[in-house]
Formats: structure tokens, C-alpha cells, sequence
């Protein structure tokens, strides 16, 4: 290979540093430093040696720079005055940064490790710098020893000694300081040295990185759940991927493992599989494998050790023997480090990691990940109960308003039998948990079951038969009804018996098959004991379901009709209209009948949902919302408060649609505060979602709509919706995030969710899109949010009006400028133009456009400005006569700007010239000393000038027209107008300019125009 010449590894050591850390960067460094050595340039031989030092340190390869550091410490030895100031500095600094790496090399000798340190603390003094660093190496070494006392000292040596150039970062040292508190199991304290960092106060370029990730666990032991949530979201977001960071994405798995997040846990571990295997920093294998220890644990516990986990070395391995590998490799390293140190304090250490135990049962982080099958003993006939639960949000457990439930588990057979009636008595959401709770005790303890308790099993038996799809469930009805029946039952007979009939519809029994079975129950309900408190409801029930199955037989009649008659009647009503008339007469006589009644307000309320929703069909919102409010009225009055969930959150929704915004939030809240005792997850994810959206679209308390956003999000998940209904919750949560300031939570919770958010259907793919966009364009990330746009463009592409699509290549276009990619910006700018001039009727957009590509053009180094700047200046002029003869003020305003932006892209031809005026520190032109003449303007720099000076003049005078608003842009102009005046040595011009616009403000009243008095002032003191 040729040996690389001097030049070519200067352009090399600059392009490699500007490359994103990691192996091929230290490729290249290797590489570098070896051709500099070659060359015998000493100076070049340093450079490159204090680059590849730096490509170690922020790598999983730390430990590999000691050698190249002592490399450089022989030169500087050998003659330390070829090294310059900086030189100096730099090498005292990387001397931390290797006193550091021996001592996490379990490979070093303690004794060695020990005669470097005493080396680093001569060298500090010799050369006069405080001892802070040589104590923060001394902790650090005390701390992997486990000799606290040897610590403790160490660390109050270093808070006492004074901070000079060769003391961390701040940062860093607060970094360090907090897990001192942390092992001292002080979390409080630690949480508070840290908060500097987490509050962005002090940071670096792995900083609050690392700060983040330390503080998960001891929030969630404090109780902060919240803030350990927000500090995994961003602090994930910032560690991903990074090499030198592994240690941070160790503790971010752990979090999850203990916060029963292990899915997430697992999702991380993916991305990082390229790290599994043996590195060059072993401390670093050991944290971060430690971490991932932690999480194959937790789910080997949770019965998963048999499950795929990830590849190791591209092969596919389960939980359980990826465990046993990596507690294999890890060990061995703990083991190096006990015969180093000769102790057990770091097998020690490892060991109380991996035996932490959950600090909770779930907290939801809001972003998507799948929920792993918790198969939990106890349900019964294969039922599973999934993970979390309502606990998990705050809401009350099933049963929990009947008493603690835990002690009927502990108690007699028959006390949990009766409690398990009760609920079933008030409609009570929990009596179906409770049964299944009954039915385990009954198979596991082998008990006989008295008839009435037989009964009460086949009945359950036939519901989650008939819940689940299952065509037996007829059959077990028909048992329940004989059961029932033969055990002196007859008011759960007829409930039965009603089951069952409803349950032969669901199977497709006939019109006739189904009429006479709802006649059968009719007569049983008829036929029970006058003194039977249960009569009237008993009757009530069966009439009730009598109309819902007749309504469901007509249009399962009318619905045949039309697929043999052709799609609708000539009259024009299809199969709802010619069958909603009928349900809606048969309701309104049931409420009639029954209205008043007690003990059957809760089928009123349910008659009165079902008349609300045909209202809502024929566009009758007024009467929908009265009949959701008396139903919701009605359920509580019954004692029923969670059957008015429903039409509380349906009244909210259709409350905000009618504009009254107010009352949707209040009667949304109403929703949520009557939703404690239910179980269903669909429906607690559902109310509160609906609560989340009134408070995001009314734009305020967007922490409150987080809340209840993420909240919505956890019980979606836990229903198995969570791409679904989870999904819209996850928008709403990031719009809320993104509303609060927390923008990189937001992006992490949207982007996790975008891949079912794309499912539902193109405009909520292209919000989703958007909205992302716009929050990585907010984390600089102009690259990645111009891709958002560019696909949102995309799925725009097809519907009718192109002004979406215009929208997003404009902000595309964008996005691809600022993020240096000239030519693609062009090419969206050019497609953004084509699209607003087909909309038409948005002349600003188009306008805004074509100044964007003059700008771009200016902008090419590459071609000379005497080429770019008359192409600029014709789009410039193109955006003027798009306005040409605009009257509304809001036109007229951006024709001033396109004019005083033609002013401003002329004037790029005068590469030196700053027109915004003086240096403040001296009182000159920028650029000038005091000593110095400006050299004279050449013809050609004159005569632009004046172009400028004219065209700053036409827009200030169509600012004048346009008040206060368009004020400071007036202001603006004539300041640039005067000093290009006075570089054309009119300086008495542009003075009297100045003083006239100064006087002119003073006669204002105004903040704006007072500001303004003292910056003119200001201006004319620079100018003279």
C-alpha cells in the first residue's frame, strides 16, 4: 500500500473527526496514527495520537488507549517544549481519562494501578493544577475496591479541593458523586446532586446521558414514578446505539426488568445484540451485561426461560441459555477483578444486582411494546388475566368496593360464594372475577359443590362460552336453566332460560325458534311468585331483550332482502332506515312501561342508549345528548355508577362536537370518576382516552392530558388493543408531551407507535407523520423530520385537494436545507411550487417558496456568486409580481419581505460586508480595527449597494402602511439603508436617515416603538 502523505492524513484526521464514534472510526484512527508515525513528522505523529486516544474513550474500547497514551507521554518526555500550550493541556487531561481506564482493567495489578496514581498526583503538582482530579481517580479506585473508608476520604478530598482546568466536567463529577450517594443507599441525596444535570444546567457530550440512566432506579424507590418514566424516555433516546453508553443502556434494561416492563427491556437488548459478545473494556461488558442479567432473570421467573430472547453471534438463543451464557462470561470477569483487588467486592456487587426483585407490578412508560402472556394460576378453564392490571393505574381492583378480596382467597368457600352473588346482584363489573376465583377454589380443593352453587357454575360456564364465540354455550344455558330449576331457583331460571335464547340467535336459530324461546321466558318470568322482589325485573328483562332481538330479526330480514333485491328499495332507504323505526317505537313504549319502576332503571338507561344512538343516525345531537344524560342519570341513581361510563364519555364527545367545550370536559371527568369499578380495560383505556382528547383539542393542562393519555395507552395494551385504541392514545400522549415541552419523550412514545398509527387509515398516518416531523425538527433533527414529511407528502399524494402535499415538500424542502443536503432541498422546493401553484389561492405559500430557493441558491459555494445571485434575483422578483397589487395587509406585509430579502441577497455579493452594523465591544465596523480605513467601495460594490439601499427603502415604505406590527421590520430596513449609506461615505445621510427615524418613533406611543427609540440611539452612537 502507498504510504499516505503528510496532507492526505491531515484531510484524514479532519474527516475522522467529524464521524460518528465507533469501530470504523477507530479503524481509521488506528490507521491514521500508524501513517502519521511513518511519516516521521513528529508534530502530525502527536495529532494523530491524541485522535486515536479520543476515538477510544467514547467507544466500548476504552481501555485500548493506554498504549497511544503512552506513546504521547514518551514524547512529551522526551522534549516537552515542541508541545504547544494546548498540547499540554490536552495531555494532562487524557492522563484522567487513562487513570480511570487501569483501574476498571481487572488486568493490571493493583500495585501498578497504585504507582500510576501516585505518577498522576506528582505530575499534577509539578505542573501546578489543583489535586480535585487526582482525588476523583483516588474515589474511583477506593470505590471498585470496596474499601469505603479509603472512599469516603477520597471523596471529601475532592468536594474540598478547588476546581481548576484539569477538573471534569461538572457533569461528570456530579455523575460520579450521586452514585456515591446511591451506594450508601442515600437515593434522596443523590437525586438532589444530580439535579443540576438532569435540569440541563450542566452538561457535556455524555451528559445528562449517563445521569439519566442512574437515576431510574432510585426515583421509583423514592416514588417518582413519573419523573423515572420521563428520565427512560429521553435518557434511552440519547444512549441508543452509542458504544461509550453501554453501561447507561445496561441500567435502562434493568429499569424496565424491575418496573414490569420487560417486553421493553427485550426491545432494547435487540438493538444492541452487536454488543452481547466479549469487549475490550471488560468493566464496560460487566455493567451492561449485569443489566441485561437482570431482565433474563426477571423473566425466567415470570415462566419465560423457554422463549426465544436474542441472536448471540448470529444463533438464536432462549432466555434461559443466553442467561447461562452471559452469567457465564460475566462471572469470569467478576473473577478477575476479585484476584486483582483480592476481595469479593465486585462478585459481591454483581450478585446484589441480580437478586433486586421488582419495585413494581407495572409502570407504564407510553411506549409501545407488545404485552407478554402472563399465564396466572387461578383463572380457571384456561382463562388468562393479563399483566398489570388496574392496580396498575390507580383503579380500584374488581370487587374492591365489596371488600378486600385477598381475604376471601384466605377465607370459607361459602363466604366468597356469597360475596360473588352479591355483586352478581348489583350488575357489579368484579362478580365475573369473583366467580372465576370461586370455580379455582372448587377445582383445586376438590370440594362438592351444592346444587345452587352448581347452577351458579354452569352458568358462568356459559358465558364465557358465549363471550367467547363458542357454540356450546346453548347447550350450558339449557343445563344452567335445568340446574337452576332443579335446586329451587326459579328467578335465575328465567334468566337462563333468557340466555339461552338470546345465545340460540347468537347461532343462528330462525325467526320462529327465537320468538318462541323469548315466549317460553316471558311466561316463566310471568309465572314466578307475586311476592318474588325479582318479578318486575325479571319481566322487564325479557321484554327488553325481546325488542333488542326483534330489531336485530328485522334487519337480518331486510338486510337479506336488499342482497336479493338489489342494494336499496326504490323508495331510497336501505335495510337501517326500514328497521330503526321500529326499534325506536318499541323502545320509547318500553320506557313508557317502565319508567318509574324500581329496580329496572338500569334497563331504562340501557333502552334510552340505544334510542340516543338512533338519534345520533338521524342527525338529532340535541336529543342524543338529553337521552346520554338521562341514562347516565339513571345508572347512578340505580346504584349502578359504572353503567353510566358510557353515556357520560359519548355525551362529552358529542358535548364538544356542539362547541361547548366546557361542559365535554366536566361530564368527561364525570366519566373517569365513575370508572373505578370497572374491569373491562377496553373501557377504562376508552373514557380516559376520551377525557385526554377534549383536554389536547381545548389546549390546555397538557401534563393532566398526558396522564390520562398515557393511562388510556396502559389499559389499551392490557386489552390487547394496543394497536388499536393503544395507538390513538399514544398520538394524543405525544401531542400532549410535545404541548408540555417534553419533546423527546413525545418523539420516542410516536415513533414506538407509528407503525400502527399507519394502519389507521391515511389521515391519521399523515398526522402521525407530521406531528413527528415537527418533533424532530424541534431536536434538531432536520434529516430525520424531512423523511416524516417527504411521507406524509407521500400519502397525501392521492386525495383531491394537493394542498397537503404542497404543505409537507415545503416543510420537507425545509428541513433537507438545514440539514445541508442542498440538492434534494431544490428538488422539494421545486415540487412544493408545482403543488401550490395547482392548489391556487394561496399566494404567501408560493411566495415563501420561492424566496426558500433564491436563499438556496445564494447558499451553493460551489458556483460563484456572480452566477447565483441573478438566478436568486429573478425568483426574488418572480415572488414580488405574485403580489403585485395585493391590498390585504398580510400580503402587502410579505411583499416588504420580499423586497427587503432581495435587498439582503444582493448584498451577498459583498462577501466582507456586515450591514447589521458596529462591533460592540469597540465602536467599529466589524472587522475593521481603529486603526484601519475601510478600503473604497470598487464601482461595482457601489452600484450594489444602492440597488440594496432602494429596495430596503420600497419595503420600509410598505411597512409604514401596515403599524406597529410591521414596525421593527421598517426599523430594520432603514438601519441597513443607513449603513450601506455611510460605506458609500454619505455618513451625514445616513445620520440624518437615523435621527429622523429616531424622532419619528419618540412621537409613538408603544412598548415596540419605545424599544426601538434606544436601539436607533444605539446605532447612531456606533455610527459616529
Amino acid at each position: 500500500m502507498t504510504a499516505l502523505t503528510p496532507g492526505e492524513i491531515e484531510r484524514g484526521l479532519a474527516e475522522n473527526a467529524s464521524a460518528p464514534h465507533g469501530a470504523a472510526r477507530i479503524a481509521h484512527a488506528e490507521a491514521l496514527s500508524a501513517a502519521a508515525e511513518a511519516s516521521g513528522d513528529r508534530p502530525l505523529f502527536r495529532r494523530a495520537l491524541t485522535a486515536l486516544i479520543d476515538a477510544y474513550e467514547y467507544s466500548a474500547e476504552r481501555t485500548k488507549m493506554m498504549v497511544p497514551f503512552a506513546r504521547l507521554l514518551q514524547e512529551y518526555d522526551r522534549d516537552p517544549s515542541v508541545f504547544a500550550a494546548h498540547e499540554v493541556h490536552g495531555l494532562y487531561w487524557r492522563f484522567k481519562w487513562v487513570t480511570g481506564n487501569i483501574v476498571e482493567s481487572p488486568d493490571i495489578p493493583l500495585d501498578a494501578v497504585e504507582r500510576w496514581l501516585t505518577e498522576m498526583e506528582r505530575r499534577y503538582r509539578l505542573a501546578g493544577h489543583s489535586e480535585r482530579a487526582v482525588r476523583q481517580a483516588e474515589f474511583i479506585l477506593a470505590d471498585s475496591l470496596g474499601d469505603t473508608g479509603r472512599a469516603d476520604r477520597a471523596m471529601s478530598a475532592w468536594a474540598a479541593a478547588e476546581r481548576d482546568r484539569m477538573s471534569d466536567c461538572h457533569a461528570c463529577e456530579l455523575s460520579n458523586q450521586g452514585r456515591y450517594w446511591v451506594d450508601r443507599e442515600d437515593d434522596a441525596r443523590a437525586v438532589e446532586v444530580w439535579e443540576p444535570v438532569l435540569a440541563g444546567r450542566k452538561t457535556c457530550m455524555e451528559e445528562p446521558h449517563r445521569v439519566l440512566a442512574h437515576s431510574l432506579l432510585p426515583l421509583v424507590r423514592l416514588g417518582r414514578a413519573d419523573e423515572a418514566r420521563s428520565h427512560h424516555l429521553r435518557g434511552y433516546r440519547m444512549a441508543r446505539g452509542n458504544e461509550s453508553l453501554l453501561r447507561a443502556v445496561g441500567e435502562h434494561i434493568e429499569f424496565c426488568a424491575l418496573t414490569g416492563n420487560e417486553s421493553r427491556g427485550l426491545e432494547i437488548l435487540s438493538e444492541h445484540t452487536a454488543h452481547l459478545g466479549p469487549l475490550a473494556d471488560a468493566d464496560a461488558q460487566l455493567e451492561f451485561n449485569g443489566g441485561i442479567l437482570v431482565l433474563l432473570r426477571r423473566l425466567t421467573d415470570l415462566g419465560h426461560g423457554d422463549r426465544p430472547a436474542v441472536p448471540y453471534e448470529g444463533v438464536g438463543r432462549t432466555v434461559r441459555e443466553l442467561a447461562d451464557l452471559l452469567y457465564g462470561q460475566v462471572s469470569a470477569i467478576v473473577g478477575r477483578f476479585d484476584v486483582r483487588n483480592g476481595s469479593g467486592h465486585v462478585s459481591g456487587r454483581l450478585a446484589e444486582r441480580l437478586a433486586r426483585r421488582p419495585l413494581t407490578d407495572a409502570l407504564p412508560l407510553g411506549v409501545r411494546s407488545p404485552v407478554l402472556p402472563v399465564a396466572v394460576a387461578g383463572a380457571g378453564d384456561g382463562l388468562s388475566v393479563r399483566a398489570g392490571g388496574a392496580g396498575a393505574v390507580g383503579a380500584a381492583e374488581a370487587g374492591e368496593t365489596a371488600g378486600a378480596d385477598e381475604s376471601a382467597e384466605a377465607g370459607e368457600l361459602a363466604e366468597l360464594v356469597g360475596r360473588a352473588r352479591a355483586l352478581r346482584a348489583q350488575g357489579h363489573p368484579g362478580a365475573t372475577q369473583l366467580w372465576d376465583r370461586v370455580a379455582h377454589r372448587i377445582d383445586t380443593t376438590g370440594a362438592e359443590p351444592d346444587p345452587q352453587l352448581a347452577a351458579d357454575l354452569l352458568e358462568r360456564r356459559a358465558l364465557h362460552a358465549s363471550r367467547a364465540g363458542d357454540p356450546r354455550a346453548r347447550a350450558l344455558f339449557t343445563e344452567a336453566l335445568d340446574a337452576y330449576r332443579a335446586s329451587g331457583q326459579p328467578g335465575r331460571a328465567v334468566l337462563a332460560e333468557l340466555y339461552a335464547a338470546t345465545s340460540a340467535v347468537q347461532f343462528g336459530a330462525g325467526p320462529e325458534e327465537a320468538r318462541e324461546l323469548l315466549a317460553a321466558a316471558a311466561a316463566s318470568a310471568r309465572a314466578l311468585d307475586a311476592s318474588d322482589e325479582a318479578r318486575p325485573r325479571r319481566i322487564a328483562t325479557v321484554d327488553f331483550t325481546r325488542i333488542r332481538i326483534e330489531a336485530h330479526l328485522r334487519a337480518k330480514k331486510a338486510d337479506e332482502a336488499d342482497r336479493t333485491d338489489g342494494a336499496d328499495r326504490a323508495d331510497g332507504t336501505d335495510a337501517t332506515d326500514r328497521t330503526d323505526g321500529g326499534l325506536a317505537g318499541d323502545l320509547a313504549g318500553f320506557i313508557d312501561r317502565t319508567d318509574g319502576v324500581d329496580g329496572v332503571q338500569d334497563l331504562v338507561a340501557g333502552a334510552e342508549m340505544m334510542l340516543a344512538g338512533l338519534a345520533l343516525g338521524e342527525g338529532e345531537e340535541a336529543r342524543a345528548e338529553r337521552l346520554f344524560d338521562s341514562a347516565a342519570g339513571r345508572s347512578v341513581a340505580a346504584g349502578r355508577p359504572w353503567d353510566a361510563v358510557e353515556p357520560l364519555a359519548r355525551r362529552a364527545a358529542l358535548l364538544f362536537a356542539r362547541g361547548r367545550a366546557e361542559d365535554a370536559e366536566a361530564t368527561a371527568r364525570a366519566a373517569v370518576g365513575h370508572a373505578g369499578e370497572l374491569t373491562d380495560p377496553e373501557e377504562q383505556g376508552a373514557v380516559r382516552l376520551t377525557l385526554a382528547d377534549i383536554l389536547l383539542r381545548r389546549g390546555e393542562r397538557a401534563e393532566e392530558t398526558a396522564g390520562y393519555a398515557l393511562d388510556a395507552a396502559h389499559w389499551f395494551d392490557q386489552a390487547g388493543l394496543g394497536a388499536a385504541g393503544g395507538a390513538t392514545a399514544r398520538l394524543v400522549l405525544a401531542r400532549a408531551y410535545g404541548a408540555a415541552g417534553r419533546t423527546a419523550e413525545a418523539a420516542e412514545v410516536l415513533q414506538s407507535a407509528l407503525p400502527d398509527l399507519l394502519e389507521h387509515g391515511d389521515h391519521v398516518a399523515v398526522q402521525a407523520r407530521e406531528t413527528l416531523g415537527n418533533l424532530l425538527r424541534e431536536l434538531r433533527d432536520p434529516r430525520g423530520a424531512s423523511e416524516q414529511y417527504l411521507l406524509a407528502a407521500e400519502t397525501a399524494k392521492g386525495w383531491d385537494d394537493p394542498g397537503a402535499q404542497a404543505h409537507f415538500a415545503q416543510l420537507a424542502a425545509e428541513g433537507l436545507a438545514a440539514a445541508g443536503l442542498r440538492t434534494e432541498a431544490e428538488a422539494a422546493y421545486g415540487r412544493a411550487l408545482e403543488l401550490w401553484r395547482r392548489t391556487g389561492g394561496n399566494p404567501v405559500a408560493e411566495v415563501r417558496v420561492l424566496r426558500s430557493l433564491a436563499w438556496l441558491m445564494v447558499q451553493d459555494n460551489s458556483v460563484s456568486v456572480t452566477t447565483t445571485v441573478p438566478r436568486a434575483r429573478k425568483l426574488m422578483e418572480e415572488a414580488a409580481d405574485v403580489l403585485d397589487g395585493a391590498g390585504e395587509p398580510g400580503l402587502r406585509y410579505e411583499r416588504a419581505q420580499t423586497w427587503q430579502q432581495l435587498a439582503d441577497l444582493v448584498m451577498e455579493q459583498l462577501y466582507d460586508y456586515d450591514y447589521d452594523g458596529a462591533d460592540e465591544e469597540d465602536g467599529t465596523e466589524e472587522g475593521l480595527a481603529d486603526s484601519e480605513e475601510p478600503e473604497a467601495p470598487t464601482a461595482a460594490d457601489t452600484a450594489v449597494q444602492r440597488e440594496a439601499i432602494a429596495l430596503w427603502e420600497r419595503a420600509a415604505s410598505l411597512y409604514a402602511g401596515l403599524g406597529e406590527d410591521a414596525l421593527d421590520s421598517r426599523v430594520q430596513c432603514l438601519t441597513r439603508a443607513a449603513w450601506s449609506e455611510r460605506a458609500l461615505d454619505q455618513q451625514d445621510a445616513a445620520l440624518a436617515r437615523l435621527t429622523a427615524l429616531r424622532d419619528e418613533l419618540a412621537a409613538q406611543e408603544g412598548e415596540t416603538a419605545g424599544a426601538l427609540v434606544a436601539e436607533v440611539e444605539t446605532t447612531i452612537g456606533h455610527m459616529r
